[in-house]
């Protein structure tokens, strides 16, 4: 991704939090007073249940096709809502943590104007980060198709029974999986779900992702590292109710019997601009409190 003259701000700000809509309105001012575009009002990520809602309420990608950066007053649900609102445009994106953990948000709220007069000089460094394309398939109907950031799940409801689900990896067979569910995970969702269900973590830019069952029936049944090229495909094998797909955790779909989930690398990646000096081992220090 070539550097170029970022002209045009958007600001998207976590739902419900006055301090952040309070920041959204004194960087507006800011920026304004520096004669950097606005790219319209700060955005507000919805809670919806499906991608064609979320679509409906802020656009396809129309946040992505009016910026050149991104600054996010969130936390790390926030920064999940925005690798879907930009669509499939390289834009840049800055995370000012509001939020509790931040793997994300790099940013504190403190350093935010500094950052910025750094950034719009020319100095910052990206992070790309792999996102993948996911599609529910019914028989030769493709009933919904995203982007996520972190990872990709099927999971039973409370109630539900056990289910099982068939894994092929580039059309090879994998295994047929016993257990709560399955969790396809990126090097940044690694940190996620995928850690809480006993998956490693993968350093971010890593070539790869993970598959990782989510409390299996059989106890040999562990996560396999695989690379992020490959194009992995999840059946539904058994009929049973409550069974649901969900893009980042934010966006579900039900499944039936037979249903199937197709993923593979997206050609677009999430362009975090990093802090100077960062290490990502501090980062996992910090957020997982590690020797404490």
């Amino acid at each position: 991704m070539e550097r170029v003259e970022l002209k045009t701000v958007g600001i998207v700000v976590k739902p419900d939090h006055e301090a952040a809509w309070r920041t959204a309105c004194e960087l507006s001012g800011w920026l304004s007073r520096r004669g950097i575009t606005l790219a319209g009002e700060p955005y507000c990520p919805v809670e919806a249940i499906d991608l064609e809602a979320e679509e409906r309420h802020n656009g396809r990608g129309a946040l992505g096709a009016a910026a050149d950066l991104i600054v996010v007053l969130g936390g790390d649900g926030t920064m999940i809502s925005t690798a879907r609102l930009i669509g499939d445009h390289e834009v840049l994106v800055l995370g000012v943590n509001y939020g509790s953990l931040g793997y994300l948000t790099d940013f504190r709220i403190e350093e935010m104007y500094s950052a910025l007069e750094s950034i719009f000089e020319g100095n910052y460094e990206i992070d790309r980060r792999v996102m993948l394309g996911v599609e529910h398939r019914r028989r030769d109907k493709m009933l919904a198709k995203g982007r996520v950031l972190n990872d990709v799940v099927i999971n039973k409801a409370a109630l539900a029974r056990i289910i099982e689900i068939d894994v092929d990896l580039n059309g090879l067979f994998v295994n047929s999986f016993r257990a709560d569910g399955l969790i396809v995970s990126t090097p940044t969702g690694s940190t996620a779900y995928n850690l809480s269900a006993g998956g490693p973590i993968i350093y971010p830019s890593m070539n790869a992702i993970v598959v990782t069952p989510i409390c299996p029936f059989t106890l040999t049944n562990r996560p396999i590292v695989i690379p992020d090229d490959a194009v992995v495909e999840l059946t539904l094998k058994n009929e049973n109710e409550g069974v649901v797909l969900t893009f980042d955790g934010q966006i579900g779909y039900p499944m039936e019997s037979g249903d199937r989930a197709v993923i593979r690398k997206s050609g677009t990646t999430f362009n975090l601009l990093q802090p100077p000096n960062r290490n990502y081992f501090d980062v996992l220090r910090n957020k997982l409190k590690w020797g404490r």
